[in-house]
């Protein structure tokens, strides 16, 4: 009798009483009356609670549709540029075309290097003689001064000493008439170059830019309210030594108080501002009122500042050296030509010159009238977060604002979702701890979903790699969408999608559950963005504002009742998220259009697609997290779904074909710095213990292998690994501080001997003891403009005291240490002396090895037959950057 009691029968009988019947009936029921008493219009698109499965290409294609009609071309729009012609109608207006006269004066000088003839002599005449041409047309309310610069010095860059002899700063400081203010704007570009490039984006064309701003405020009838200073300065490259040269030594730089960096990592294109202040909100409020074609983010401002992207400018000498806040702008797009042979004036778009000659125009004026200029300690306020809004308008607010703004948002969205779960519970007749239970289970599963999708393009990067096909998106941009974008959809809706079949007998409708899906979705943003402003990370403001438009549908949906209909309460939600998707597609494009070139020179130790397949997923949770889940109110989703994964196949399958290969000459070229040396090694008794021709090749990406069959000897080339194990630092001529961090994969090619200038030679001049213990060796360092030293103690030696910079001293870097040295026009010898303190007393022994590498990095008259030979075995693909250099070391 217990046994039978317990058992419980169910018996459906037909009823009336809608409250009593079965829910799964009730439901098939209401299937049947729905699709009866549908409209013609939802007949057309519904089917029992879903959309009908051919809808979904025109749902995906509107989104890609407003992507490419949208998002891109307000990312690549430029102004209408200004010629000659229309000055006289536009007498305050900056010339385009004047701008591009100056660059093209400037680039046909060739290369511009530090120590070189055209840098030091041919670019400062081409100021010179423009700077006369802007004195002439000099209106009657500024007064122009103008000073070059000869400098000296030395800081701490990167971990190594980076000295500087005799290099060149040209100055013009423009003043309203009489005036006697010592609050001066700072106008900041350089007019050097890389060895082998003409460096018409990297930095010409800014110089050209400040060149016809200069003159417009010559000739304005409009005087400024404080002086600006245009800095042209003559060594970037080598790095940054002649902003230290300014900042630290130069007459007027204790009256800058503001600065406007202009430098670039591409050629053309809109000027981005990605560093501000730092801690000078007012600096933004200027911006946004001066500038007429807006372009800035903090988050390419973070990225710069956490070492995402393999560049440095000025703005960092100015801030750490000077204690100068201000606005860091450069071009980017078009970064396949940066430093290479190819960085040309021809491809500069004019509409370039005007977009950021009437920025920067307006901005000197704003800036040089503003009151915070005067005394701007007392207007340092903390960080921002600042964005352009599709190049229409800046958005911009200070730090505490945005971690307000974030908290208040992400509370107000959880709320909203909490909310529509409550109701959701009661228009389903489930007990609100029912539905939560399966709000969890569909929380887990999207989190599943988005590990999943995050997964899956990993191991596609880390394959494309071991199969030897990275890269394969560098030409072809469009195959990142295939290969890293589709399969995180894919993992990102299959996911959900199996949930939802293996519980399809659950009482609630496909359309709530759905939205079941997409609120745990705005829950896990929301708890995203509270975790990334509790991390100070500014960048946070992007989840923000998903969050902040789909609340926006939530209660729109819910002050219609619409979130009960079955498919109806997806419209308000499309309709919503138009508006962050075509920001989120307009930035991201700039992104990628930025980052992808950038993987040609992050050299060969990383994998770039499994950097690229981290980004895609990062971008495509944030442009596509409300929208894949949409996919599951489709019919045959997981088809749909499914059909993701054969996008991926295929470009898969074109990646591994001539047309997924990286490289196309000229416009998206292979880099390799090439050097011809000579290398040679002394003993305690200064004779030779080895010494060595080849050639020292350093690779910029992945694919060092895709030359190895046709350039000639490149199947004899040998990892430096094992030499970085004997010698100091290796022992191969390292050009500077970046190729340090990369030595060890570095290529050696035995070849012929180069053909060298007078090599580094370091004289001993005398050599003192000062105590039983320590010895001074005074030394003449003489060479090339470019060179290197190392200095390694030996036998329990340890340097105590030099003539050099003292930081490393004091701070006790570790040896060898590094001094990386050039010089401008006066090539005097370099004296220094160097202490060292044996704690044993025993001078009998090598005290301390001093080595020494020197480049010809501008001397194309030193390259022998067999080197031209084989830099023309290089494929057209390939832009090897050549110069002969050496390495020699001695005991002491």
């Amino acid at each position: 009798m217990s046994s039978e009691k317990k058992l419980r029968r169910r018996v459906i009988t037909p009823t009336t009483d809608a409250s009593n019947a079965d829910p799964l009936l009730t439901g098939r029921q209401l299937h049947l009356e729905d699709d009866e008493q549908a409209n013609c219009c939802e007949r057309a698109f519904v089917s029992r609670e879903k959309i009908k499965w051919y809808w979904a290409p025109a749902f995906i294609g509107f989104w890609l549709l407003i992507y490419c009609a949208i998002s891109i071309p307000a990312s690549n729009h430029l102004p209408r540029p200004l010629s000659i012609k229309d000055e006289a109608k536009n007498p305050e207006r900056f010339i385009a075309e004047r701008a591009e006269l100056n660059l093209q004066r400037l680039v046909a000088l060739g290369p511009r290097v530090v120590g070189s003839r055209e840098n030091e002599m041919g670019s400062v005449q081409v100021i010179t003689s423009t700077m006369q041409k802007v004195r002439a047309e000099l209106g009657a309310v500024h007064d122009i001064e103008v000073d070059v610069q000869v400098a000296s010095g030395s800081y701490i860059h990167w971990n190594a000493v980076n000295m500087y002899q005799s290099i060149q700063n040209f100055v013009v400081k423009i003043s309203p008439k009489g005036s006697n203010s010592t609050t001066y704007v700072l106008i900041n570009s350089h007019y050097d170059s890389v060895p082998a490039g003409p460096g018409a984006g990297d930095d010409g064309s800014m110089v050209a830019i400040m060149l016809e701003t200069l003159r417009v405020l010559a000739k304005s009838k409009y005087a400024l309210k404080h002086p600006a200073v245009f800095l042209f300065n003559g060594a970037e490259e080598n790095p940054l030594q002649a902003s230290h040269a300014f900042i630290t030594q130069h007459k007027w730089a204790k009256n800058c108080k503001a600065l406007i960096n202009l430098d670039s990592a591409g050629n053309g294109g809109r000027e981005i501002l990605f560093q501000s202040g730092p801690n000078h909100p007012w600096l933004m409020k200027s911006y946004r009122r001066a500038i007429k074609h807006p372009y800035a983010s903090t988050m390419a401002e973070e990225m710069f500042q956490h070492n995402f992207i393999p560049s440095d400018t000025d703005f960092r000498i100015f801030r750490d050296h000077g204690a100068v806040p201000g606005l860091d702008m450069a071009y980017q797009h078009n970064g396949y030509v940066y430093h290479t042979r190819f960085d040309r004036a021809e491809i500069i778009p004019r509409g370039s010159f005007q977009n950021t000659g009437d920025n920067l125009l307006a901005l000197i004026r704003e800036i040089s009238s503003a009151p915070e200029l005067e005394d701007t300690s007392k207007h340092a306020e903390g960080h921002t977060v600042y964005y352009d809004v599709m190049g229409w308008f800046l958005v911009f607010y200070t730090e505490t604002e945005g971690i307000i703004l974030n908290v208040v948002v992400s509370i107000g969205a959880i709320v909203a979702c909490a909310v529509a779960i409550k109701l959701m519970a009661n228009n389903s007749g489930l007990k609100l701890s029912k539905l939560l239970k399966r709000t969890l289970h569909t929380f887990a599963a999207l989190i599943l979903g988005v590990i999943a999708g995050a997964i899956l393009p990993i191991i596609i990067a880390v394959f494309m790699d071991l199969v030897h096909i990275p890269l394969s998106w560098f030409t072809q941009n469009w195959l990142v969408l295939g290969l890293y974008f589709c399969p995180f959809f894919f993992g990102l809706g299959i996911v959900p999608a199996l949930y939802f079949h293996y519980t399809s007998t659950d009482r609630l409708p496909i359309g709530q559950r759905v939205q079941l899906l997409m609120h745990c979705h705005c829950l896990f943003v929301a708890l995203l963005t509270l975790i990334l402003t509790i991390c100070s990370i500014r960048s946070a403001f992007v989840l923000m504002l998903t969050c902040l438009f789909y609340t926006v549908g939530v209660v729109f949906n819910l002050a219609t009742n619409l979130h009960s209909r079955n498919v109806a309460w997806i419209i308000p939600h499309i309709v919503c998220y138009v508006p962050p998707f075509l920001f989120f597609v307009y930035f991201s494009h700039s992104f990628l259009a930025t980052f992808i070139p950038m993987f040609g020179r992050f050299g060969d130790s990383l994998n770039p697609d499994l950097i690229l397949a981290v980004f895609s997923v990062a971008v495509g949770l944030l442009v596509a997290g409300f929208i894949v889940p949409m996919l599951h109110m489709f019919r045959k989703s997981k088809t749909i779904i499914c059909s993701l994964l054969g996008i991926t196949l295929l470009c898969i399958i074109i990646a591994a074909t001539p047309l997924g290969f990286p490289y196309r000459p000229e416009t998206s070229v292979q880099r390799f710095s090439v050097l011809h040396a000579k290398r040679t090694f002394h003993d305690e008794h200064n004779n030779v213990r080895r010494s060595e021709t080849g050639y020292f090749i350093m690779p910029q990406d992945r694919r060092t292998y895709s030359v190895k069959n046709k350039v000639i000897n490149m199947t004899m080339a040998r990892s430096v690994k094992d030499e970085c194990k004997k010698e100091t630092l290796c022992g191969y001529p390292m050009y500077n501080m970046r190729w340090h961090k990369t030595r060890e994969h570095g290529l050696w090619i035995p070849a012929s001997e180069p053909v060298l200038g007078p090599l580094p030679a370091a004289k001993v001049v005398s050599k003192k003891q000062l105590t039983a213990n320590k010895m001074r060796f005074e030394m003449e360092l003489t060479g090339p403009d470019h060179m290197g030293i190392y200095i390694q103690p030996q036998n329990g030696a340890r340097v105590v005291g030099w003539s050099f910079h003292q930081a490393p001293l004091r701070l006790n870097f570790k040896p060898p240490y590094y001094i990386y040295f050039s010089y401008g026009v006066n090539s005097d010898a370099l004296k220094f002396w160097v202490e060292l303190e044996k704690p044993n007393g025993d001078w009998r022994t090598p005290t301390f090895e001093l080595g020494l590498h020197g480049h010809w990095n501008h001397h194309k008259e030193l390259h022998t037959a067999d080197f031209k030979k084989f830099l023309d075995s290089f494929p057209s693909y390939v832009d090897a950057t050549p110069w002969p250099a050496s390495y020699e070391t001695w005991l002491y």
